[in-house]
């Protein structure tokens, strides 16, 4: 069975900086591509960042690019999503998915406030 726990929220101030983690299981993460993705309270589901299975390819959101990065370790069957110069519009539950088969995590939460 498919599962995907994300982890590493919290609270942080703006400025600040976070490393969410999605531990993979039941499936073999190395062949599947992967991405992230948040909900802020009152709106709709947001895609972040995107990594092939290889990790070869990433894409990301305007709203994030140049201050998160994706990547992942196959040998731990680990995504991750290192968050910089965090700002409180990304105050949001983040999902880790697996694509194919449309699969979600439970979500991290990551409030950004001073």
């Amino acid at each position: 069975q498919v599962h995907l726990v994300e982890s590493g929220g919290g609270l942080v101030q703006p400025g600040g900086s976070l490393r969410l983690s999605c531990a993979a299981s039941g499936f073999s993460f190395k062949d599947y591509d992967m991405s992230w993705h948040r909900q802020a309270q009152g709106k709709e589901r947001e895609f972040l960042a995107f990594i092939t299975a290889d990790g070869g390819k990433r894409t990301y959101a305007d709203s994030v690019e140049g201050r998160f990065a994706i990547s992942r370790d196959n040998a731990k069957n680990t995504m991750y999503l290192q968050m910089n110069i965090l700002e409180p519009e990304d105050t949001a539950a983040y999902y880790c998915y697996r694509n194919t088969g449309d699969y979600w995590g439970q979500g991290t939460q990551v409030t950004v406030s001073s």
